[in-house]
């Protein structure tokens, strides 16, 4: 994928037009094709129609809070998301985090910096699609199809995983029985010392995983060092049709 890509599509969901204007001035310079929704309901009736690759929502919607309407989207589509807001408060970005968005931002933002962001989570999709798509990693009777994020576990049951969850996993399957840092896991996103995304994609992520997530079984808290995924992994070819 070239990062402006013209065929790639955003929506932007933003009841400022301002900022709206803004945003699609400076995606449109980086080749990016996009639609403007002023409100939640004018996203969900677009997805009818629309398949973008990416949506960029704002939590202070007139219509519903943008938590409730990137839950809508994330289960209709399988694109993007990118949480733009002007609330602080972490227990904002926490929860988007839990809920499946890719990434965030806060209000006010730097035009340049929310095109990186874009730019990042669409190279980090394409690489995950790309990258062993044809392989299925198996460990204690779980497994876990690369090429479409399907998780499937010793029962049978199946979840698709976000975008977010699946590298995330992809990295553990592909290193496991070693101690890996955060920054190992959230790839080349540069982390705060105070960023705590990585650990809430760990929590998001056992909660599906793990039998018990308070006492996990895979997924290792080593203090002071990083994480490890505690497991035996055998990689089999997935079948034909099955992505």
């Amino acid at each position: 994928m070239k990062d402006n890509d013209p065929a790639k599509l955003i929506a932007i969901v933003e009841d400022d037009p301002d900022i709206a204007k803004i945003i699609e001035q400076m995606l449109g310079d980086f080749g990016f094709r996009t639609h403007w929704c002023r409100s939640g309901a004018d996203l969900l009736r677009r997805l009818r129609t629309l398949a973008p690759d990416l949506c960029i929502i704002d939590l202070g919607l007139p219509d519903m809070d943008g938590i409730e309407a990137m839950q809508r989207v994330r289960a209709q589509s399988a694109c993007g998301i990118l949480i733009l807001t002007g609330r602080a408060h972490v227990s904002d970005r926490v929860m988007g985090l839990e809920l499946g968005a890719d990434d965030y931002m806060l209000k006010p933002f730097e035009p340049r910096e929310l095109v990186a962001r874009v730019r990042s989570i669409l190279r980090r999709r394409e690489n995950a699609a790309h990258s062993s798509a044809e392989r299925i990693a198996e460990f204690a009777g779980w497994q876990f199809n690369l090429g479409n994020n399907t998780l499937t576990s010793p029962a049978g049951s199946e979840q698709v995983l976000s975008t977010s969850e699946s590298e995330l996993l992809k990295v553990f399957v592909s290193n496991p029985n070693r101690i890996l840092q955060r920054e190992q896991l959230m790839g080349t996103r540069d982390l705060s010392p105070t960023d705590r995304s990585i650990d809430v994609r760990i929590s998001r992520l056992r909660r599906k995983l793990e039998p018990d997530a308070d006492s996990p079984a895979f997924i290792k808290t080593v203090y002071g060092a990083g994480y490890l995924f505690l497991a035996t992994v055998t990689w089999v070819a997935a079948p034909a049709g099955a992505l």
